[in-house]
């Protein structure tokens, strides 16, 4: 149920209609109470006051109508536009990008403003009575659909602004960046040195990883799609339950495929439909991959816009220079989170769950692998590629990491040497290697 959940409001904040749909609602609850107010204030004689409209039925109704009218056009406008950006963000910069444009409040909340406030004009008029005995013009009400239609046209002058600076490049790239860094800070929240000590380390003793390998049961997917959440916690209650320990066969970002393993069980026994049915449960998968726990889906982001920037038919290698920056402020953070031990134990200290997590050269490979192989005749791409190495390597503390920073190191300067025809281009990137080199010696001593 948890992990259902999580992809409920993962499907609710990427959609158009769920903050409009908010907003709706609210014009429902303000118009009601306008009409309350009005009806008060008749009574009690407060409608004295000389910025309140004091029209009569027939005015009143014109008033509401010309604003309902105008509302449901700009709406129609705005919604043009926004489709217009859409087709521009796939286009450009790829159609993965269309769920970081779907959940962009501002472009909710602005949407958002006109319907709600042509519901609200639309509930007053419904209101108001002719006549000599049982009159009433809600005449509070009428001034209040008055500023909500000044209020408008001020949200589609911020919108028209809005849409001019988020299709920028630079402000896409940077957008997907924060993204990523704060899934992150979400998914490896503690500094080495800084965090608690957390679950231990050391992996079990290699007799017992054998036999599991040879003896543990898989437990098969029902269904087909892209691995979004994981429940741990009720995965660990499980086995705590059984007496047993699972092992994952995917992470968030994995394609299941329906009968394909989702974990391993050991000691296997006899295993009933309803382990599978709950097994099932606290996995949750769509048709797409989301960020919720994947932090290779925003990299991937990034890494998609580089590489449609360095494609022949764009050929924009100032963009490709801005994600790989972005990559490498993300990577930097990296080096310096304390890596999740895969090895789980209960309250009782007992190995419950192998959950295998990401690690920093996996990210960096994923970050850089795709850029470096095409942007490798971009002179200024690979002098930058390297010159994000030399960054990282200010922050990496562990062997592992060093390693891979040194691997991607030398595939740069390999693959420039092929391709830079330039003797000066290739002392260009020199420079930058040098450094990673020093930074990395300098670092071990």
């Amino acid at each position: 149920m948890k992990v259902q959940l999580f992809k409920y409001w993962e499907a609710l904040r990427t959609s158009f209609w769920f903050i409009p749909a908010l907003m709706v609602f609210g014009a429902v609850v303000l118009s009601v109470a306008a009409i309350q107010a009005d009806h008060l204030a008749m009574s009690k004689g407060w409608l004295a006051w000389d910025w309140v409209f004091t029209g009569g039925p027939d005015g009143a109704s014109a008033v509401l109508s010309i604003i309902a009218g105008s509302m449901t056009t700009i709406a129609g406008v705005v919604f043009s536009m926004t489709l217009v950006v859409l087709s521009l963000a796939s286009s450009q910069l790829g159609p993965r990008l269309l769920r970081s444009f779907m959940r962009d409040p501002p472009t909710q909340v602005v949407l958002g403003t006109f319907v709600a406030t042509f519901l609200y004009c639309v509930l007053v008029v419904l209101t108001i009575r002719r006549g000599d005995e049982d009159a009433f013009v809600p005449q509070m009400s009428v001034t209040l659909g008055v500023l909500l239609a000044v209020i408008s046209m001020g949200v589609l002058i911020y919108f028209i602004h809005h849409v001019a600076i988020s299709i920028q490049a630079n402000q896409v790239v940077a957008r997907v960046g924060h993204e990523l860094i704060d899934v992150l800070e979400r998914l490896f929240p503690e500094t080495i040195g800084q965090g608690p000590a957390g679950e231990s380390a050391e992996p079990p003793d290699a007799a017992f990883l054998r036999r599991f390998d040879r003896e543990a049961e898989s437990v098969c997917s029902s269904g087909d799609g892209y691995l979004q959440f994981i429940d741990a916690g009720a995965l660990m209650a499980l086995a705590v339950r059984e007496d047993v320990v699972v092992r994952l066969e995917c992470h968030p970002g994995h394609y299941v495929v329906a009968g394909g393993p989702l974990l391993r069980v050991w000691p296997t026994g006899q295993r009933s439909d309803e382990l599978a049915r709950e097994v099932n449960a606290a996995f949750a998968l769509g048709n797409q991959r989301t960020s919720g726990q994947d932090i290779e889906f925003a990299l991937y982001e990034l890494v998609e816009i580089a590489v449609r920037a360095l494609s022949p038919g764009i050929n924009d290698p100032f963009t490709a220079i801005a994600c790989v920056d972005r990559l490498g402020s993300a990577l930097c953070r990296l080096a310096t989170r304390e890596m999740p031990s895969p090895y789980r134990h209960d309250s009782e200290g007992k190995l419950r769950v192998i959950a295998p997590s990401p690690s920093f050269p996996a990210m960096l490979d994923a970050g850089f692998d795709q850029i470096r192989q095409h942007g490798r005749s971009s002179v200024a791409v690979s002098i930058r590629l390297m010159e994000t190495l030399v960054l990282i390597t200010a922050f990496v503390h562990r062997p592992d990491d060093r390693a891979a920073i040194l691997r991607h190191a030398e595939m740069i300067r390999r693959g420039a040497w092929l391709s830079f025809a330039e003797h000066e281009d290739r002392e260009a990137l020199e420079k930058p290697y040098r450094a990673v080199k020093q930074g990395l010696a300098a670092s071990t001593s």
